[in-house]
């Protein structure tokens, strides 16, 4: 099996014989082929890690720091990029270049190997989704608040959860809305792996899984000449690659203002699949990360050429990279009405009380059939039983044992 080493001194491969090996044989196998001690390598799944400046930084990377995890539960498949931090210096040793009669300089380059050797970037023309169709409670619950709240003047964003058709279809059912900064043009996600816990396992109670990215563009972008900006285009290739996903959506909610129809504003969905080599690009580290104030929004930077038509060049159109998705809607099995996650005030046990008592005419179950409900009761919950036992009632729609109400409205009346 083939493993792609991505270090300072860019993308290497090294040859393993089992896919099984532990941690600690893998980096005993890198100090063999690219010369770099055992004692001096951090490595992590996470492109992330090459961005570390300090010891701290690096200690957040925890995912193969340990010894004797098997690669086997690292979800590592033949081609899979491992990246590497080590001290030191080192002498990188590249491939040795076999004696060819067509003289010193090598064998004579046919035009398939010149074009074998280049990184193309063109239009892909179909998505791997067939359409995208969000919840109509959902989308209104988050497109309300970014209009009537925050009036789209700064940017807001959160992940999409629901299922995927074996024919490609995707159902947006819930918006989750982490942690976050908005700001006019650009928006901070700050992930709260402890909370995405809770909330992957409600989904997974729900037979749900993540989706998708939405965030919104404020009115200052609207007069801009581009559908998404570098920095969306990164951060959504960023989740887009993360996922592993090939139906995987993103979409963009902004105010349109018409003035033809004296200035009146619409909000409007739109969605994205981000192209295969836009994917492939980030992956694999083509993508210049650092954003200056001088670049124009409209172009990614790479780090080296890229194709794009008949011309070599490091700024590619981000309309190069989007693949538009049809967009549907439907009524999802989840009402959208408890406060959500995150935003401008906290969630505290009053809504749910508040909650409740507006819901009393309705089953119990239909009471808590709300994705934001759930993840506040989940905080105080067995996530191995409490939460699997209560999602299952909800996905199925069938009475909550009488164990979990008395002690739900228990919390609530205790707020």
């Amino acid at each position: 099996m083939m493993l792609r080493i991505r270090s300072r001194d860019g993308l290497e491969r090294i040859t393993i014989d089992n896919p099984n090996i532990t941690i600690s044989q893998l980096q005993t196998i890198i100090q063999t082929q690219l010369h770099i001690p055992i004692q001096n390598q951090t490595l992590s799944t996470n492109q992330n890690l090459l961005l570390s400046k300090t010891h701290n930084d690096l200690n957040r990377f925890t995912d193969m720091s340990n010894p004797n995890t098997p690669l086997s539960t690292l979800n590592l498949t033949h081609g899979s990029i491992i990246f590497l931090i080590y001290d030191g210096e080192r002498r990188v040793i590249g491939p040795a270049t076999a004696f060819s009669p067509a003289g010193s300089f090598g064998r004579k380059m046919t035009m398939d190997d010149l074009i074998a050797k280049q990184m193309r970037v063109s239009r892909q023309e179909a998505p791997h989704c067939e359409s995208v169709s969000f919840d109509r409670d959902c989308a209104d619950a988050f497109q309300r608040y970014v209009n009537e709240t925050l009036a789209f003047a700064v940017k807001r964003g959160g992940f999409m959860y629901g299922r995927v058709s074996e024919d490609g279809r995707v159902e947006v059912d819930f918006i989750y809305e982490p942690p976050q900064q908005g700001l006019e043009e650009n928006l901070v996600i700050f992930r709260d792996h402890e909370e995405e816990k809770v909330v992957e396992a409600i989904a997974l109670g729900l037979g749900m899984r993540k989706v998708g990215f939405i965030f919104t563009q404020t009115v200052s972008q609207d007069k801009k000449d581009f559908t998404m900006s570098n920095r969306e285009v990164i951060q959504a290739v960023e989740f887009h690659a993360e996922s592993g996903l090939k139906e995987w959506v993103t979409a963009v909610v902004k105010l349109e203002v018409n003035e033809e129809m004296g200035g009146a504003a619409d909000v409007h969905f739109e969605a994205f699949q981000m192209s295969d080599v836009c994917v492939k690009l980030f992956k694999e580290g083509w993508f210049e990360t650092e954003i200056k104030e001088e670049d124009d929004p409209k172009l990614s930077k790479m780090k080296k050429d890229v194709v794009v038509g008949v011309k070599d060049t490091k700024e590619v159109d981000n309309d190069f990279f989007l693949v538009v998705v049809k967009i549907l809607d439907h009524q999802g099995p989840l009402s959208s009405t408890f406060p959500i996650e995150n935003r401008n005030t906290q969630v505290t046990m009053r809504a749910l009380k508040n909650h409740l008592d507006r819901t009393k005419s309705l089953p119990f179950v239909k009471r808590i059939s709300d994705f934001h409900l759930l993840l506040v009761l989940a905080r105080f919950l067995d996530l191995a039983a409490d939460v699997p036992a209560l999602t299952e009632c909800v996905q199925t729609q069938t009475a909550i044992p009488e164990g979990y109400q008395i002690l739900i409205e228990s919390m609530a009346d205790a707020a």
